[in-house]
């Protein structure tokens, strides 16, 4: 079961910004410099730890709402046989930042310094941003050294594949050599963290962006949604 510790997330002021709902060019000259500030202390307190944790399981059926793997597995939900019927294999992921960029946004919190709280929990949000597409671009290169293709990935909280499946890809992977947790309700420990789970074939279909916005929970309501042209 595959640990990658050495990730490389990649961080901007606009994207950090967007996370606040804040344009790069509208944000007040102390909003940028606060969040340059917060950037260089998490550079010189090591507050990111980015990692995640990976393993690959074949495919042996298929139901309408459920996906069969080696071991006797089964993950479900609607979405996935539905959105990968060409997938050989599925790569159950999960990935993290760590606890200490949290711990940070907490102190901050209780020091009665809202600002700083909320500027550095944003600079979490486009850390797991970044450290999901470095898992992406991992994957993708894991398949095609086989000679296949990957699919984006699919989140648990998707329509059509429940959250309670979180409690599921949690134990098909090393989360806890990685500090991921669960609390009796689903919840990832650390906040900052996610799950993945990736179709892999020689003919896996890759959703853009827009398609994957649309199947969103979030989608009515989330102001950076893509739309697909219709």
């Amino acid at each position: 079961m595959p640990i990658i510790n050495d990730v490389n997330i990649h961080l901007t002021l606009s994207n950090i910004l967007r996370r606040q709902g804040i344009g790069a060019t509208s944000a007040r000259p102390e909003m940028k410099a606060i969040t340059k500030e917060l950037l260089d202390e998490i550079r010189k307190l090591h507050l990111l730890k980015p990692a995640f944790a990976y393993e690959i399981y074949s495919i042996t059926s298929f139901d309408h709402d459920e996906l069969f793997l080696e071991g006797n597995l089964t993950l479900h939900g609607r979405l996935l046989p539905a959105f990968l019927p060409d997938a050989r294999e599925v790569s159950i992921a999960v990935c993290t930042i760590g606890p200490a960029l949290e711990e940070k946004v907490t102190e901050y919190s209780s020091g009665k310094e809202a600002l700083r709280s909320l500027l550095m929990d944003g600079i979490g949000s486009a850390a797991v941003d970044s450290l999901s597409q470095e898992v992406c671009r991992f994957m993708l290169r894991e398949a095609s050294s086989h000679g296949y293709q990957v699919s984006c990935p699919l989140n648990p909280g998707m329509p059509g594949f429940p959250l309670k499946e979180q409690r599921q890809l949690m134990k098909m992977v090393p989360a806890p050599d990685i500090g991921l947790s669960l609390t009796k309700s689903g919840i990832m420990v650390p906040r900052k963290s996610e799950s993945m789970v990736f179709g892999i074939g020689p003919n896996m279909k890759n959703w853009t962006q827009a398609e994957r916005c649309a199947h969103c929970p979030l989608y009515k309501f989330c102001p950076y949604k893509e739309r697909v042209e219709r």
